[in-house]
């Protein structure tokens, strides 16, 4: 909370002026790495971004976008868009996601806090169900939080444990799925030798089965919800180790897309169906692949699929994962409390500023972007905030998203639209600040599909062009930048740098986000002549985007913000 003496009044910066407007671009997942033919970004078409790069070396620079520049606990953790807008935009580096979780076990607070009491309810007759990634991956889940949870709970009275595993292959290397389940059924067995019923009642592959996202098809959650809820899939199997390794062994398989299948007794019976009484914590702590399941279990309205039997419940995530719809409504983990925001601040300020409004959730700068990155532009930018600050300063537009189909199948998405409403509101004169988040390259480099990615990241490039015209037509600033790596990686690789191949001799796809650096770009005929970037920052990062930005617009940041990316030379 902000002491007695505090004060929204930013000071002026003593070399730079007000008054010019400034455009904040966002490429999603546009990192750096070095050039070859699964650099999507280095193959495609980028003429805007290759000038920006290759010309004044003091207005282009790399900062870190992943682990500990973000908030999460190691630099060995990828960054996502969650955490990088919430960097890019509070100025401060807060714990995230797995950091929190982590925070919360290592402390035992998770198990003093409202979610864990309200689930532990159910502990006296009924079943606790864990459902989540099994992945060591740290981007929507980890391993040994899932093994701390079942430790801590089984300890506070929990007597009967299912836990029901996703399969990753994503973010972790294909096939480690196997190794993942013999971990966790060590860990069951131990249980069970201390007298608590704990075992793996169903599974799947995370992209076939409950972790769809952006409601683009809710048959991947029912294929989970069958299987979790009901105890009904194509397979059924005796033990979850037996099950990953057979079905792994059909043809194409990966563990990605595992058929569902449930674990069943000696009389063919269900183990682990979700009942009324029992309780059911969802354990990623990444939200988006979440939102749908966490739906599905809370809603009494709900008409996306048939559920045929609604147990009443007591469901917790294991964080809150949609802030606009409070959704869930009990959580383990409370979301980091960010205040004093760079939109807000600006926007007291004075700063008119342009923002996108995307579906089911109100944004607060003005920042476009599609609805698939419909929280990343707004609500995280200012600390997992809805709602505008000041709505007489602050405009919100919705690009809806092509629906129904594949963002490889039509990998130019919507760039060029929010890139001429960024345009349409810069030249306006209405606005000081306007933002937009271009998702190409990360929603298409997420498919695996080279040669779409490689669209995705000419049209983004576009689109770029498109906002810098406007910028150099009315005089303005830009920043360009990126909230994570994805595009400019495409492969997976060995200690030494080499693609690695599958069995058949081709190359293993990669298509999670990377560890890769990211871009940040300064120019436009409003910049101060003698503004660069500074060289004694030994280890830059998201966070010191805000302060940088607060400079542009003739304002000095706060004291506690990390450092500005720019000085203004003596010359």
């Amino acid at each position: 909370m902000a002491s007695s003496g505090f004060s929204w009044m930013l000071p002026d910066h003593p070399q730079l002026p007000k008054g010019k407007p400034v455009a904040v671009v966002v490429l999603d997942g546009w990192g750096e790495a070095n050039a070859d033919q699964y650099n999507c970004i280095h193959v495609a078409q980028t003429p805007v971004m290759d000038s920006l790069k290759n010309g004044a070396p003091e207005k282009w620079r790399l900062v870190k976008a992943h682990g500990t520049a973000v908030g999460l606990p190691s630099d060995d953790d990828m960054g996502n868009s969650e955490v990088g807008h919430n960097a890019l935009g509070a100025g401060r580096i807060f714990a995230q996601g797995a950091k929190l979780v982590d925070q919360a076990l290592a402390s035992g607070k998770i198990y003093e806090g409202d979610g864990f009491n309200y689930i532990k309810e159910s502990f006296e007759n009924g079943t606790l169900h864990l459902i989540g990634l099994l992945s060591d991956g740290g981007v929507h889940s980890r391993l040994d939080q899932l093994q701390l949870l079942l430790k801590g709970a089984s300890e506070r009275g929990a007597k009967r444990i299912r836990v029901h595993i996703l399969t990753d292959g994503r973010d972790v290397l294909d096939g480690s799925s196997v190794g993942f389940v013999e971990t966790l059924e060590n860990d069951l067995s131990q249980l069970r030798e201390k007298g608590i019923d704990a075992q793996i009642a169903s599974g799947g592959g995370r992209m076939y089965v409950t972790m769809d996202r952006y409601e683009n098809d809710w048959d991947v959650v029912k294929r989970g919800w069958d299987a979790q809820v009901l105890g009904e899939a194509p397979h059924k199997f005796k033990s979850a180790l037996e099950a990953v390794k057979t079905l792994r062994a059909e043809p194409n398989a990966n563990d990605q897309y595992l058929p569902p299948f449930v674990i069943v007794d000696d009389s063919g019976k269900a183990v682990g169906t979700v009942l009324d009484g029992d309780a059911v914590v969802t354990i990623n702590f990444r939200a988006d692949r979440m939102v749908m399941l966490a739906k599905a279990l809370e809603y009494a309205d709900f008409d996306k699929f048939d559920r045929v039997r609604v147990p009443k419940i007591r469901y917790a995530g294991m964080l809150q994962y949609d802030g606009e719809l409070k959704l869930p409504s009990r959580y383990l983990v409370s979301p980091p409390e960010i205040e004093r925001t760079s939109g807000e601040y600006l926007v007291k300020n004075g700063i008119r500023t342009f923002a996108c409004r995307q579906r089911n959730l109100q944004g607060t700068d003005r920042r476009f972007n599609e609805t698939v990155k419909f929280g990343h532009v707004t609500f995280f930018w200012n600390g997992n905030r809805s709602g505008y600050f000041d709505e007489t300063k602050e405009e919100y537009v919705e690009i809806p998203s092509d629906s129904g189909i594949t963002f490889n199948v039509a990998p130019k998405m919507k760039a060029l639209e929010i890139a001429e409403k960024a345009r349409d509101a810069l030249l306006s004169g209405k606005f000081d600040q306007v933002r937009v988040n271009l998702p190409n390259s990360d929603m298409v480099g997420h498919t695996g599909d080279i040669e779409a990615t490689v669209v995705a990241c000419k049209a983004a490039d576009e689109a770029v062009k498109i906002i810098l015209d406007a910028v150099e037509q009315v005089g303005g600033i830009y920043l360009v930048t990126a909230d994570h790596g994805n595009a400019e990686d495409m492969v997976k690789r060995n200690k030494a740098g080499k693609p690695l191949l599958d069995k058949s001799g081709g190359i293993q796809i990669l298509t999670s986000h990377t560890l890769q650096p990211v871009p940040v770009a300064i120019g436009g005929p409003g910049l101060h002549p003698a503004v660069k970037f500074r060289n004694d920052i030994q280890t830059p990062g998201l966070a010191n985007v805000a302060a940088t930005v607060m400079n542009l617009h003739g304002f000095e940041a706060p004291a506690d913000y990390e450092p500005t990316l720019i000085e203004v030379a003596d010359n």
